[in-house]
């Protein structure tokens, strides 16, 4: 039988091996989907951490941690490689841009793509924009937007890597995911890296609306995926990869830097507004379900300052509240009913808003000549991602038994979906 002072000595050796094992540094945990081409960091080594990072932010499990900020785990994949940089006014570690921040460590930073709306976020929507040069940096800007959304080759010959650091807003037709597509098959095609410095998705909570059909596809739905996706761009990037979706069934070589503590569950509170028409996360919450407005005469607020909030026509028996569109330079030139005075409803207080039909159903109920109602067919098409959708209003389905219609395959996509989940889910 041991003595106390054997029981003590044995006490003390075990806390001293608990203790060295504590303090050494972890084996790096890279998760790795279809051999080579998906590459998943989520942890690396603590003794890369620089030194300015503050401790706290990164032990305190409920602070959520976009990629960028996840430095330590890329920057030692970047060293001396040329870089370009998709990235616009979102792409931001705290107050510095990752630009800055990347230049600041020495990383080679080549070029940048600029995505729809520009590399500092005040181009408006669909206005097409020329190549430049940052005037901060004096690196050159090429627009890939417009006639050029899809890099050359000769615009990826001087690089190593693509990274792409973008706030997305989870939406088919919200076009930076169509972005990240068309980046990465270029880089597919003349076999250049691609990394994702993922963020949270602000509707990553629900997956909802019809799934695009093949024969739709367009820039504004280049994926078979639903309105509502629920995915972060990097789980959209693993679903392109490993589906296939590519030209001739290329796939990508992809690094994608998790965000820390992120869950589907969550809701993600942007700090900046990812583009000139969504100022805020109310404007974010009712832009899948007012977006298919864009093909009728009715305003969504285009012209004002609380655009993608509020619905109206010029007919006082559409509602009582009012507004009247006008020219805002860097945000809307030349909106739906400029200088009219229209009336509708203020959705800005609206609470649990989710994708519905209700809205656009309400308002085609009251238009007076509803063969005019959507007044740019094929544009609803395409946001609709079928042809279906259309005739349903026309004909006057109730939003119900539309849903029901979807139904199967939005199923099917929600059993693709749950193989390239990063996060928990909210299921």
């Amino acid at each position: 039988m041991l003595r106390k002072s054997s029981y003590l000595s044995v006490f003390i050796s075990w806390l001293i091996l608990l203790f060295f094992f504590s303090c050494s540094p972890k084996i790096s945990n890279k998760i790795v989907h279809n051999k080579t081409k998906n590459v998943i960091i989520d942890s690396l080594p603590n003794t890369i951490i620089s030194d300015t990072v503050k401790k706290v932010n990164l032990v305190e499990k409920h602070i959520i941690e976009t990629g960028d900020k996840q430095f330590h785990k890329y920057l030692p994949l970047l060293a001396g490689k040329n870089v370009a940089l998709a990235a616009n006014q979102t792409s931001v570690i705290d107050s510095v841009h990752l630009l800055d921040f990347l230049l600041s460590r020495n990383i080679n930073v080549v070029k940048i793509f600029a995505l729809e709306h520009g590399f500092r976020g005040t181009v408006d929507r669909g206005e097409h924009f020329s190549a430049e040069t940052d005037k901060k940096t004096g690196i050159p800007i090429i627009a890939v937007y417009g006639k050029n959304r899809k890099p050359k080759a000769e615009q990826l010959a001087d690089i190593d890597i693509v990274i792409f650091d973008i706030q997305d807003v989870g939406v088919r037709f919200y076009t930076y995911i169509s972005s990240m597509y068309l980046l990465m098959e270029a880089c597919a095609e003349n076999h250049k890296k691609f990394m994702i410095l993922d963020r949270p998705n602000p509707l990553g909570f629900y997956v909802d609306g019809p799934v695009l059909k093949p024969q739709f596809k367009s820039f504004v739905g280049m994926l078979p995926i639903p309105v509502v996706h629920g995915l972060t761009l990097g789980e959209a990037a693993l679903m392109i990869n490993g589906e296939h979706w590519l030209k001739n069934g290329l796939q990508c070589d992809l690094t994608i830097i998790k965000a820390k503590n992120y869950k589907h569950s969550d809701f993600w509170y942007l700090p900046i507004k990812p583009s000139p028409n969504l100022p805020n996360d109310q404007a974010i919450l009712l832009y899948p379900s007012l977006c298919f407005f864009e093909a009728t005469e009715i305003s969504i607020g285009r012209g004002t300052k609380f655009p993608f909030q509020v619905i109206a026509y010029p007919d006082v028996s559409f509602g009582t509240f009012s507004f009247i569109p006008k020219d805002i330079p860097g945000m809307q030139m030349n909106p739906v009913q400029e200088g009219k005075k229209c009336y509708g409803i203020d959705l800005r207080k609206t609470e649990n808003v989710r994708f519905t039909l209700k809205y656009l159903i309400d308002f085609y109920n009251k238009f007076p000549d509803k063969s005019k109602f959507i007044t740019r067919k094929r544009w609803f098409n395409l946001l609709a991602g079928n042809s279906e959708l259309y005739n349903q209003i026309m004909s006057g389905m109730s939003e119900e038994a539309i849903r029901k219609t979807w139904q199967k395959d939005l199923n099917a996509y929600k059993e693709i979906r749950n193989k390239y989940l990063l996060y928990i889910d909210f299921e």
